[in-house]
């Protein structure tokens, strides 16, 4: 079972290698998303990156935000971007029925969420790719059993076409795309936003911004030679910063 598993979260890599990495790439090298060492722009006036050391993500001149959205949570509540706005959050595309990457993928998001229980200014939005079986009851049974008590993390479904359009076009986190409905697949990455709803990063060691956090690898996971390795460790540092 542990080797099926295996076998399908690296299926899931190659096809994010193969699909959304090259297009992360090309807007790297055509300036679309910017490299470190920017100025961030507020309210007209030009001020130093952040004392965190986490720079932000810079489409065609624009600090990317969280886009507006609206879904029903695990208790059929209306949870907007608004709801998040002063809070540190990580964001998930995931699916309940997920055998392979969702597993870890939740396992480590619950080990975060320990790690700042109690913080009413931290939470985690997950969207459900699979809305048609992702009902809020059956969310709800999710939550439950992972034991989440963090009241800020949500579990959302709504119209597959809005999720899909938020997580590929806004986030860049890669799903379904219109029309390929025969399997449901996700990058199995978190995206980091600070409490202003920016999306923030930390520098590669070329100095180019790394958008995205793997969550799917398991935080205690025995990585062979020039496998994926975990990056739970430093995406809880960035949340810290982020929260000082």
């Amino acid at each position: 079972m542990r080797k099926n598993t295996y076998i399908g979260i690296a299926a899931i890599v190659l096809i994010f290698g193969i699909i959304v990495l090259p297009k992360i790439y090309q807007r790297i090298i055509n300036d679309d998303i910017s490299r470190g060492g920017r100025m961030h722009q507020e309210g007209g006036e030009l001020i130093n990156n952040a004392p965190d050391g986490l720079v932000y993500i810079n489409q065609n001149g624009i600090d990317r935000k969280v886009p507006d959205f609206e879904f029903l949570n695990q208790d059929r509540d209306t949870i907007s971007n608004l709801d998040y706005k002063g809070k540190v959050y990580l964001v998930e595309f995931f699916f309940t029925r997920c055998t392979d990457i969702c597993i870890p993928m939740s396992h480590n998001l619950k080990s975060i969420s320990k790690k700042f229980e109690g913080r009413n200014d931290f939470g985690i939005a997950s969207f459900s790719i699979d809305p048609e079986h992702d009902t809020p009851a059956v969310l709800k049974a999710y939550k439950k059993s992972y034991d989440v008590t963090n009241p800020n993390w949500h579990f959302m479904t709504g119209d597959r076409a809005q999720i899909r359009k938020l997580s590929n076009e806004g986030f860049y986190l890669a799903t379904n795309e219109e029309g390929d409905e025969k399997d449901l697949y996700h990058s199995g990455l978190f995206a980091l936003i600070d409490k202003n709803g920016f999306i923030r990063s930390r520098l590669d060691p070329y100095g180019n911004p790394k958008p995205y956090y793997r969550g799917f690898v398991p935080m205690d996971a025995q990585v062979p030679e020039g496998g994926e390795t975990s990056e739970i460790d430093i995406l809880v540092e960035d949340i810290q910063k982020l929260l000082q």
